[in-house]
């Protein structure tokens, strides 16, 4: 099983750190504790109230923030936060004590969206259904997400695609989106009102940290490892990161994502991996071209001249 790592996030508030957890702390709820106390039901909250820099603790689906007194400051304290955060959880510590009652349901709304591509649909939830993206173009790829192989039972369901808080869902011209879609979004909306499985442990995922950021390297072939973004050259580190922070926040609005494959020095051009929506979309080529190319050539001068999906 996958061990929990933390990642230090700085926040908009210079008293507030945010320690990211590559793996999901609750189903669904938000905590906010204000003292050891208030912090009853989450042992790991009243260990951090040990600290006596410790102000307020906020647990959340899949981070724990902490905001301090001024008697310190976070670089002198984070790493070691971060470290015993890491080690909690690795040791099997509870993050919230909670009483599982049968048959109890978590309210979820789901509402369908379409994209540019009309093979794809986005069925978008109020809740976090997963922390890094993830692509099934099969039932048997899909052995490491119960809800995307229940999908694939449905005869008109082709590729199925998970990011954050939304799935797309790749159809066969078989079936038209009108004849399906309530059908499609009653299911995944049942499904997750259930509190089922989106994705195991065990699933693959595509994002590496880097500089307190995620930023999106194709995956490994190697399911044990994970390709880092500091063994890259200097292009290809600048390419993600341009695609991490102009390119993948537009894409992933049309419910597809982006991955960066590999960047040629020779011939200058920078391979990318298309995702969900994008994957097959008509106006993929456009975007490449027109938008996805422009903007490196903009951006990195003499150093990029052409981008080519390598499956779209």
């Amino acid at each position: 099983m996958e061990r929990y790592t933390i990642n230090i996030q700085h926040t908009t508030q210079p008293e507030i750190v945010k320690f990211e957890a590559n793996k999901f702390l609750t189903k669904h709820e938000n905590f906010e504790f204000k003292n050891i106390d208030e912090a009853s039901k989450s042992p790991i909250a009243q260990q951090l109230f040990y600290l006596p820099f410790v102000k307020t603790v906020y647990i959340s689906q899949n981070f724990i923030a902490v905001e301090k007194y001024d008697i310190v400051e976070w670089a002198d304290i984070e790493n070691e936060v971060a470290e015993q955060v890491e080690s909690y959880l690795n040791k099997g510590g509870v993050v919230i004590k909670e009483e599982v009652k049968e048959n109890q349901k978590v309210p979820v709304t789901v509402y369908a969206e379409s994209t540019p591509n009309p093979s794809v649909m986005k069925f978008v939830a109020n809740r976090k259904l997963v922390l890094n993206p993830a692509e099934f173009k099969n039932i048997d790829e899909a052995k490491d997400s119960p809800l995307a192989q229940q999908l694939f039972h449905f005869p008109f369901v082709k590729e199925v695609f998970f990011t954050e808080n939304y799935v797309s869902i790749n159809k066969y011209d078989i079936a038209e989106w009108q004849e399906i879609v309530l059908e499609l979004r009653e299911f995944i909306r049942t499904y997750l009102e259930d509190g089922k499985t989106v994705l195991t442990d065990d699933a693959i995922t595509t994002s590496v940290d880097s500089n307190s950021k995620n930023a999106t390297l194709k995956e490994s072939t190697n399911p044990a490892s994970k390709v880092k973004i500091e063994d890259l050259d200097d292009t290809s580190q600048q390419v993600v990161a341009i695609l991490e922070e102009y390119i993948k926040p537009a894409v992933a609005s049309d419910g597809g994502n982006i991955l960066f494959d590999s960047y040629n020095e020779e011939n200058k051009t920078v391979k990318v991996i298309l995702q969900g929506a994008c994957s097959g979309c008509p106006s993929s080529t456009m975007t490449l071209k027109n938008g996805i190319e422009t903007m490196l050539r903009d951006m990195l001068r003499d150093k990029v001249q052409y981008v080519e999906a390598i499956n779209g």
